[in-house]
């Protein structure tokens, strides 16, 4: 039997459309639309609008996301249920497809064999019926539908509602419209499909549709299977005779199969989701419970154990976990002990080691004041008894005062008290070393009280400290000592222009026993010590001590204080690379080269500023670019601050003007009053 498909079908609407919407529109709509993002990103008020959509849509999803790249445990059961979500998709698509096949196949034989059998009946019963009257137009006509209607009826009484039967006339007028009939209220000229009709009209083998059965009732239509085939009837002429096949029962029998799988499916889905759960459970427990007794490790808490129930691989894991974190604690007891032993030493040889140096101490005096009578070499032998001693003595107090820092001891005396008297005492003290290194040391920012809680003695070893090495390292140069105050936090800088510091030695130089220069002769007989236990003083007051420096020009060390004991600091008042560094000059003249187009040589200071200083570079306008206040030392909380234009315009100058003290610098580098 001849298919449908031996003659070309007419394509569907949706193919036709489908066709028409062509990938070179599509795309050059998509390019348009991109290049109008663009457009949104780079102009100024569409670009503003795009980031604050981009924003509000970006911010609810934001617990989600860190959730998810938080939880390995979510991605593996999330990850699981969209696999096996795929997998049963697919199946199910493959079944169906099958069922569907088979209930079709089988429909299509038993309505071939129902078919080609009513086809035989039909051409039987014309070849046996007595045609009508000759010449008799009109009895002739009646008497043909009167046979076609009696066929169809006969054909279809043998249904049992499992099919019914159509006969048309082959042409489409009035003989058309008489020779119409049909069975069960089928509406023929709506079920018969054009296009097959157009087949069985020009060929004489049996031709098949699949299509919907309409009735003229108010009874739904159907799916179906029509069978047609051109056939004579008792007076010779030609009509079409075709049989209409429900395929109610194969759709219920499909749709069955359909809620079977999809119900299957879904379980098989929350199964396989409870499956992932569970076993990824089983994994990720251990680890995350090995997380948080390392957290507590790292915290302190040595004796924190994981867990182990069983001998599988997590109870090993476990097992391997416990044994590392007793070595560990064991390891660092004995550390600990090692380093208390330590301490402990150098504070015993300290304290033991003061009787034989004061009965030393005496007697180089007594040697020392009767070196009038000593020949030449024995004199300056006593002077070199003297210096040394005096410097074992400053190295003594400095490794006592080492060692009550690293055993915890050391206290703090805070009260309320004037750095600046704190400044003129110590500038007092390094007079004489000023003098002789032809030194002048200036103070800026000294108009205003500048008060702190602080313990004036470690306050005042630590700018000691500062000033004598900047007076022993600034090449015979001024140095200037600035102070200022803002918010809740006091500063005091301290900028040389000597042979300041390589890369890397800004954080080295606090180092214990560290020197710039092996080779360099101490002239005022440090210890090595004193940068140390100055960082460890500003610590103890909750400050920062800070280094700045460049090769060739100059270094900046900052103490930085809160105003109030115990108060964090989000800021200095000061910031740590001063404005007439390298840097900030090159920055400078660029800005300058920027505006006006040419290059722009230093201008000259106003008459309102004082002269500048002997060996102290002139002041130069603030960059346009805010530079970035490097980094405190490691571990007493300091954070990256940055210097704005307006900060760096205003600040205090070196050695040239007043600083202002009511500006401070805050973390995001704006100032505040």
């Amino acid at each position: 039997m001849s298919k449908g498909s031996a003659a070309p079908e007419s394509p569907a609407p949706g193919g036709r459309t489908g066709r028409a919407a062509g990938p070179g529109r599509g795309g050059s709509r998509s390019g348009r639309l991109r290049r109008g993002g663009r457009f949104l990103q780079d102009g100024t008020p569409g670009g503003r609008v795009f980031r604050i959509v981009a924003r509000l849509v970006r911010r609810p999803l934001l617990p989600a996301v860190r959730l998810w790249r938080r939880n390995i445990q979510l991605r593996v059961v999330a990850g699981t249920l969209l696999m096996s979500l795929g997998v049963v998709l697919l199946l199910g698509l493959v079944v169906i497809g099958q069922v569907r096949n088979g209930l079709l196949e089988t429909k299509e034989k038993a309505a071939q064999t129902q078919a080609a059998g009513g086809f035989s009946a039909a051409q039987d019963r014309a070849a046996t019926t007595p045609s009508g009257v000759p010449g008799q137009d009109g009895v002739r006509a009646g008497s043909s539908v009167n046979w076609r209607s009696t066929l169809v009826e006969q054909l279809a009484s043998g249904g049992q509602n499992a099919f019914n039967v159509v006969a048309l006339s082959l042409d489409s007028g009035d003989t058309a419209s008489r020779g119409a009939r049909a069975s069960g209220e089928v509406d023929p000229t709506r079920s018969v499909p054009v296009d097959l009709r157009h087949w069985v009209a020009n060929g004489n083998s049996p031709f098949q549709k699949y299509g919907r059965i309409h009735y003229a009732s108010d009874k739904p239509s159907e799916p179906g299977l029509v069978i047609g085939k051109r056939l004579n009837d008792a007076e010779g002429k030609q009509y079409e005779l075709y049989y209409l096949f429900p395929l109610t029962q194969e759709e219920d029998s499909l749709d069955l199969v359909k809620t079977t799988l999809a119900t299957a499916g879904l379980f098989v889905v929350v199964l396989l989701g409870a499956i992932a759960w569970f076993v990824v459970r089983q994994v990720v427990t251990p680890v995350r419970m090995a997380a948080g007794i390392a957290e507590r490790l790292s915290a302190g808490r040595l004796q924190e154990r994981m867990k182990v129930t069983g001998e599988d691989d997590i109870a090993r894991l476990g097992e391997a976990f416990n044994k590392m974190a007793s070595n560990l604690q064991l390891k660092i007891q004995q550390l600990e002990e090692l380093s208390r032993m330590q301490r402990r030493f150098v504070s015993d040889v300290s304290h033991e080691l003061r009787t034989p140096l004061t009965t030393v101490r005496m007697a180089a005096d007594v040697i020392h004041e009767a070196r009038v009578d000593f020949d030449p070499v024995t004199a300056r032998s006593a002077e070199l008894l003297g210096d040394q001693l005096d410097r074992f003595e400053s190295l003594l107090s400095d490794l006592l005062e080492i060692s009550r820092f690293d055993a915890g001891a050391a206290a703090l005396e805070a009260e309320p008290i004037d750095l600046r008297q704190v400044v003129r005492r110590v500038i007092g003290g390094a007079e004489p070393l000023a003098e002789r290194k032809g030194t002048r040391i200036v103070v800026v920012g000294d108009e205003q009280p500048v008060v702190a809680e602080a313990d004036a003695r470690r306050v005042e070893r630590v700018l000691r400290n500062l000033v004598v090495n900047a007076v022993e390292h600034g090449e015979g140069r001024d140095v200037v000592v600035k102070l200022a105050a803002a918010g809740g936090a006091v500063a005091v800088a301290v900028r040389d222009y000597g042979v300041g510091l390589k890369p890397g030695e800004a954080t080295r130089v606090f180092n214990r026993f560290w020197r710039a220069d092996p080779a360099r002769a101490r002239t005022t007989g440090g210890t090595g010590l004193g940068l140390s236990i100055a960082v460890e003083d500003a610590r103890l007051h909750g400050g920062w001590l800070q280094a700045w420096g460049e090769a060739g020009g100059g270094s900046q060390f900052r103490l930085t204080l809160p105003r109030t004991a115990d108060e964090p600091l989000r800021g200095s008042p000061i910031p740590l690379e001063p404005e007439d560094s390298r840097r900030n000059r090159e920055q400078a003249a660029a800005g300058r080269a920027q505006e006006t187009g040419r290059t722009a040589s230093v201008p000259a200071q106003s008459a309102g500023e004082r002269a500048p200083l002997p060996g102290v570079p002139p002041r130069l306008p603030a960059p346009l670019t805010a530079a970035v206040d490097p980094a405190a030392l490691p571990g007493n909380g300091a954070r990256v601050v940055a210097r704005t234009a307006a900060e760096t315009e205003h600040g205090p100058g070196t050695g040239t003007s007043t600083g202002r003290a009511g500006n401070a610098e805050r973390e995001d580098g704006t100032r505040e009053g």
